[in-house]
């Protein structure tokens, strides 16, 4: 499957109508993004039970103020609408398929004990696969 772009429009909806979907923040003129876009595009062809999202910081920057994206590349995932794990930085491949391992081995109802918990959320703040 190939990355789709992500837009305000589309953002909440693509995150809550699939199981699991991981989000790169990129810009165009960020070197660390370019040379992450092709390792991500390559995962996303790998993972077709996965949706791989892509958002142009610059084009989204409410997006991203939203996400309180303050370094790119920053990827983050969400599995069952749930953030699970949020990172700056390019990943090398073996790296991002971890991750992605990771999140579909998640416990979620675990999970979403510990989401639903106030104190261990705001004492542990998102669960990082």
């Amino acid at each position: 499957m190939a990355t789709v772009e992500l837009t305000a429009d589309t953002f909440e909806k693509t995150v809550t109508s699939n199981g699991i979907v991981l989000v790169d923040f990129w810009a165009e003129w960020c070197g660390p993004c370019k040379r992450f876009g092709p390792v991500f595009e390559e995962s996303s062809e790998k993972h077709p039970d996965v949706v791989f999202g892509k958002i142009d910081t610059e084009a989204e920057q409410q997006l991203a103020a939203a996400a309180q994206i303050t370094s790119i590349p920053t990827l983050m995932a969400f599995r069952d609408s749930i953030l699970v794990f949020s990172q700056p930085g390019a990943l090398p491949a073996p790296a991002l398929e971890g991750i992605i391992e990771q999140i579909k081995g998640l416990d979620m109802d675990e999970v979403r004990a510990q989401v639903s918990s106030p104190a261990s959320a705001e004492a542990n703040g998102p669960t990082q696969a």
